[in-house]
């Protein structure tokens, strides 16, 4: 299992076209519930700063999110809408409540 976690921050002017991106990739996961993979994103309060959160369950270590369509169009164009790069990190547990549950 890999846990990762993404954060950018898009142009003002990009915010509600990178939502609607996001939208279009949870609208392909809940039309094809692939399987392997935990999910989330969030938008802070700047309204600009987004956080992406995935858990990879596959047995051969391959993300489900890559195949999808929506999901390459989402990450085609993510640099023109970024004001700060995206930076991925890989995550640890230490300790859950009921954060990453099916």
């Amino acid at each position: 299992m890999r846990r990762v976690m993404v954060r950018y921050k898009v142009k003002p002017d990009r915010a509600a076209d990178n939502e609607r991106y996001i939208k279009a990739v949870f609208a392909q996961l809940d039309r094809d519930r692939p399987d392997g993979i935990r999910y989330a994103t969030f938008r802070q309060g700047d309204g600009v700063s987004f956080i992406h959160i995935a858990s990879v369950e596959t047995a051969d270590g391959a993300n489900p999110l890559t195949a999808l369509a929506a999901f390459q169009a989402f990450t085609a164009q993510i640099k023109d809408r970024c004001e700060e790069p995206p930076v991925t990190v890989e995550l640890h547990e230490v300790g859950s409540y009921r954060m990453l549950m099916g």
